[in-house]
């Protein structure tokens, strides 16, 4: 600690210089920060240092990272190419906020999307930057759906999760969210995703029903919004037929079709965008979390040119130029114009497929079920309470992997999707561990 003496005419006041230490633990946290927050409490560590899929804790404890933002960290963290890129940005002065204005960055992240994603895949879209979260872009793709098509009514599913502001937290299905919003959430219909009902149950079928029978009740929608995987919805996968169905039946009743991309976008399926599988070309597609490719904050909307129907400002917000977002974004296509990204991603994913059918092999006792698609994966068990003490042991054991579903009964599993194949190995075995340490203390209880 510094003191530094003070004169002037009258007086000499001494002043005490703030110490530069920063205490440990974490009651400044429980004293100050809001009641509102999660993942701390799964967590409670106190992070300090991050690189690739690894973090530190300030005590100099190492866990490997297989919850990856929620989506946010594709790449992991502090990719050095992108650090690189970001760093240089900031020491030539580049302007960092700039609303909607024209900016070098956003016309080099407009061409690079352009040529690396949007022109191979025959994908001609207009890109609106909505402002800095996921569920900016869900209320900016239901502006869009209600003002082309003059309706007011979207169908979502269930389990589907669009965010939390009220237009997307309508959307949403989960009750205990959609209980925080105070108020009524209207103008969202709610129809059963694939297997919702059971596998005997066609709900594509059901759908067509509910729209064209004159006596369902149901008025003809705007849009559908949907997620191939329901990343907090437990990893229900909707299937390449599911998905072309819906589209078809959208398609031929002059509906919308939005894709929520914005945690299975940007490469988490195994592909750029989650829908290529299925061969589809929704109207409207939601992108945040990993298209900032470093864990800033940045979202956009992809319409189809003559949706493009919102005025100047009728959708805006003053953060949606975010320069240096549009700067790691940049870089981080680097990796999608090198054929050999995805030919090692697709390996990736198979080799991660091998090893959750392994762990269902083995643990076929407690009902271990592998869920998800590509690099968004779970694990589903007979007990529901197992994902939650299984995440809590690994966090202990030193690999963070969080929960998912309406009651936290699917353990959800996403490594970056960089990861060498040693390292996603070595997760998984350590999981396995994990899983085999927690089955066994219920045994003896």
């Amino acid at each position: 600690m510094t003191t530094t003496t003070v004169t002037t005419s009258t007086t000499s006041t001494t002043l005490t210089a703030p110490t530069t230490a920063t205490p440990s633990g974490t009651a400044v946290f429980d004293e100050l920060e809001s009641a509102v927050r999660t993942y701390c409490r799964r967590f409670p560590a106190v992070f300090t240092r991050a690189s690739g899929h690894r973090m530190w804790d300030e005590d100099g404890r190492e866990f490997l990272d297989f919850l990856s933002g929620a989506g946010a960290l594709n790449y992991g963290h502090n990719p050095p190419a992108v650090r690189r890129a970001l760093v240089d940005y900031l020491l030539a002065d580049g302007p960092v906020h700039g609303l909607d204005l024209h900016t070098g960055a956003k016309r080099r992240f407009l061409e690079r999307f352009q040529a690396v994603v949007l022109a191979p895949r025959g994908l001609a879209y207009r890109v609106q930057f909505t402002g800095p979260t996921g569920t900016n872009a869900i209320e900016a793709a239901f502006k869009v759906a209600r003002r082309v098509t003059g309706r007011t009514d979207v169908v979502a599913f269930t389990g589907g999760f669009h965010g939390l502001s009220l237009g997307a937290l309508a959307a949403s299905a989960t009750a205990f969210k959609r209980d925080a919003a105070g108020v009524p959430l209207g103008n969202v219909v709610r129809m059963p995703y694939e297997g919702f009902a059971g596998e005997d149950v066609d709900t594509i079928d059901h759908l067509t029903r509910m729209l064209d029978d004159p006596g369902s009740g149901i008025s003809k929608p705007a849009a559908f919004v949907v997620e191939t995987v329901q990343g907090e919805g437990g990893l229900a996968t909707a299937s390449p037929e599911w998905l072309r169905r819906l589209a078809r039946v959208a398609r031929e009743r002059d509906i919308l079709l939005i894709v929520d991309d914005i945690q299975a976008g940007c490469g988490r399926t195994g592909t750029f965008f989650s829908f290529e599988q299925a061969g589809i070309t929704p109207d409207l597609v939601c992108l945040s979390k990993s298209i900032s490719g470093y864990g800033l904050p940045m979202a956009l909307l992809l319409v189809r040119p003559e949706l493009d129907q919102l005025g100047p400002g009728e959708h805006s917000g003053t953060f949606r130029g975010n320069n240096l977002a549009f700067v790691t974004a940049t870089a981080c296509l680097d990796h999608w114009a090198d054929p050999a990204f995805a030919a090692g991603l697709a390996e990736r994913v198979r080799v991660l497929d091998g090893l959750l059918d392994d762990l269902a092999l083995r643990f076929a006792s407690l009902g271990c079920t592998p869920r998800g698609r590509g690099l968004i994966r779970g694990l589903g068990f007979t007990d529901p309470t197992l994902a939650d003490r299984v995440s809590r042991a690994a966090f202990e054991a030193g690999l963070l992997v969080e929960t998912s579903g309406a009651q936290g009964q699917v353990l959800k599993i996403m490594p970056p999707i960089v990861l060498a194949e040693d390292e996603l190995a070595r997760g998984i075995t350590l999981l396995a561990d994990v899983i085999d340490a927690v089955a066994r203390k219920e045994e003896n209880r």
